[in-house]
């Protein structure tokens, strides 16, 4: 599989990782959209969010949590977004969540 995201959990592509357990991991986006901007990741390759389990995304929600406890989101909060499929601007084919904070955030969602 030629999996971006597999890949960079396998150490093959450099990242910089912000957060790691036996079943997730986080890492920056290089192309950040707020001042955190953090992607959270099951290590078990899956497209998107549809094909998630209630185990899996309970797991990602763990790992969120640490996410904003690492990088000190709990107190102002932080928004999180998972892109699905081609309309929903998914640009890479393994489900992420998108940890953004650090600011207050717009308003709008698209």
């Amino acid at each position: 599989m030629d999996c971006l995201f597999c890949r960079i959990i396998a150490g093959e592509i450099p990242s910089t990782k912000v957060y790691e357990d036996e079943n997730v991991y986080a890492f920056r986006d290089i192309n950040p959209q707020a001042p955190v901007h953090v992607l959270v990741l099951p290590k078990k390759h899956m497209a998107n969010i549809l094909e998630a389990d209630g185990a899996t995304m309970a797991q990602l929600t763990e790992g969120i949590k640490r996410v904003a406890d690492i990088e000190g989101l709990s107190k102002d909060g932080f928004r999180i977004v998972s892109n699905c499929g081609r309309n929903g601007c998914q640009s890479v084919e393994h489900l992420h969540i998108h940890v953004l904070g650090g600011a207050k955030l717009s308003e709008g969602m698209a």
